[in-house]
């Protein structure tokens, strides 16, 4: 059962990033805010699978990335189920908008970036949890581990105020920085599905 949650989950989390992808260049920001939700729905349960999987000296590591993994949910779920209510049904102030439109890299961008600063820990830990005895498992391994880095970016460019309404070319920017994680996210996808699937034990 803790396979089979695994590749479910690591399914949903493929289809939800490419989805993310496809929408991001045409600005279709409601397909976009809807697919960070399943990324966050289908990511829970996944470190929860690499947890369980774990070896057993690494139940502490396995524990801190779902820890992480909630915390990124529930910032996650909030900022963009705002996206698609509050935002996109209410009239909204000025005041307002800068305060909750995503798009305003206002407050809600900021939560959006601490959301991912706990994801990035999270797929950190769960690299840790990983016995890898094949080529398969240790390319994912290094992946999860090194999308750690991206926690430490997210946590100060908000704090720096890199990102505002009204730098140029913000939207292009941050579109590129997103399809970059997008190709980086989806091969973890596609790894993780094969190392609960098992493909990865019986060959080098």
């Amino acid at each position: 059962m803790d396979r089979k949650i695994g590749r479910i989950s690591a399914l949903v989390n493929i289809c939800a990033v490419a989805g993310f992808a496809v929408c991001l260049p045409f600005g279709f920001l409601f397909g976009d805010y809807l697919a960070s939700m399943f990324i966050a729905f289908s990511f829970v349960p996944l470190m929860c699978a690499y947890a369980a999987a774990g070896k057993p000296e690494g139940k502490a590591v396995g524990f801190v990335s779902v820890a992480f993994a909630a915390m990124y949910a529930v910032v996650i779920l909030l900022v963009y189920f705002a996206q698609v209510t509050t935002v996109r049904l209410a009239p909204l102030t000025e005041q307002a908008a800068t305060l909750l439109d995503y798009s305003a890299f206002g407050l809600f961008f900021n939560y959006d970036l601490l959301g991912y600063c706990f994801m990035a820990l999270s797929t950190f830990f769960a690299g840790l949890t990983i016995d890898a005895k094949t080529k398969p498992d240790r390319v994912l391994k290094g992946l999860l581990i090194i999308h750690g880095i991206f926690a430490v970016s997210c946590f100060l460019l908000p704090i720096l105020g890199v990102f505002n309404a009204d730098m140029e070319g913000a939207f292009w920017i941050g579109t590129g920085i997103m399809l970059f994680w997008c190709l980086y996210f989806i091969p973890v996808g596609v790894l993780s599905y094969l190392h609960f699937r098992g493909d990865g034990q019986h060959r080098n």
